[in-house]
């Protein structure tokens, strides 16, 4: 799993006018909670953390949050974007607990879409119901991402959240609270 690290200062000035003279400084506000503890309100340098957002796994990993004389570990909760700049407005950052279970979305890898019969002898095309999935897990068993494969399916097939391989402690939330064995993708016509 990949890991990163964010540097942050934390700051004073809140509010709109404050968030505005940070963004126009090359910078993001944000904010760090959770675990108990009091918010933290926090800028970080724009152009490590764009870069850092590009990569998918960045959004399923634990952070390293650096500011002051402190390290914390948290996950992003939320980013707003510009709406048409490529720039970063907003981040939510929770603080995690080793003890505590987290609900994330994962997203999923298809693997064996060439493969499969019914695609290369069939004629059929894969159609992707869902390309993420709610897990509860603890933060060391996060998963980066679930792989599901395909390779076996033949024309008008699916396969199902509970056909998904689970590393261990990993839970599908949906699974979980009964809210039904969704079909993740299938081959039609």
């Amino acid at each position: 799993m990949a890991k990163f690290e964010l540097n942050a200062e934390q700051r004073d000035a809140k509010g709109t006018g404050a968030s505005r003279r940070l963004r126009r400084a090359g910078k993001i506000p944000a904010v760090l909670y959770g675990a108990g503890k009091d918010a933290v309100t926090l800028s970080l340098e724009h152009e490590p953390v764009y870069l850092n957002v590009r990569n998918e796994a960045f959004f399923t990993s634990i952070l390293t949050v650096n500011y002051g004389q402190q390290k914390e570990q948290a996950v992003l909760r939320d980013l707003q974007m510009h709406p048409y700049k490529p720039r970063i407005q907003h981040m939510d950052l929770q603080r995690i607990s080793a003890t505590e279970k987290l609900h994330m979305r994962v997203p999923l890898h298809f693997t064996g879409q060439g493969q499969a019969p019914g695609v290369k002898l069939q004629g059929g095309i894969v159609m992707h119901h869902l390309t993420e999935v709610d897990v509860t897990c603890l933060p060391h068993q996060l998963p980066e991402f679930l792989a599901v494969d395909i390779s076996k399916l033949n024309l008008n097939e699916s396969v199902h959240l509970s056909n998904i391989p689970l590393p261990e402690g990993v839970v599908i939330t949906s699974i979980a609270h009964g809210g039904g064995d969704l079909a993740v993708a299938t081959i039609a016509i």
